[in-house]
């Protein structure tokens, strides 16, 4: 466990999610591991989607250990989140993959939406990242 922790920035996650890992960080590599079962997804038939979704039940669950030993307790009246940071990863991955789907053959609308998403929870992931390493919001299953 660290004292002063930190989680990657939103850039760093997007990032990863596109394909760039500017760092080895086990969180980072499972984003764009993510993303790419996200984009194999969208064109899957139903006998993939569910060997897909079990990969990133495993990347989520890896996420969710990893950050474990990353941050300290929080404090004893934090607040807790509604998802795992694994959950919120694999959301911001789908969201990508999502978006960069719809550059190719979205309405103007759609394409619009599905980045106003990403954005969205992108700033919501960094609000919970400075929350969390702050210890004034905890994760569940987190003590």
């Amino acid at each position: 466990m660290t004292t002063s922790a930190s989680l990657p920035a939103k850039q760093q996650v997007l990032q990863a999610c596109r394909g760039e890992l500017p760092e080895n960080n086990p969180m980072l590599r499972c984003a764009h591991e993510l993303t790419t079962l996200h984009e194999r997804r969208l064109g899957a038939g139903q006998e993939d989607v569910d060997e897909i979704d079990a990969a990133r039940a495993n990347l989520i669950r890896e996420i969710d250990r990893w950050i474990t030993v990353q941050l300290p307790p929080a404090h004893g009246a934090a607040h807790i989140h509604t998802e795992t940071l694994g959950a919120v990863i694999d959301r911001l991955a789908q969201f990508t993959a999502r978006a960069y789907a719809a550059l190719a053959s979205a309405s103007e609308w759609d394409l619009w939406d599905a980045w106003q998403r990403l954005a969205e929870l992108a700033v919501g992931y960094d609000d919970l990242a400075a929350e969390v390493c702050a210890g004034v919001r905890r994760l569940p299953g987190a003590s």
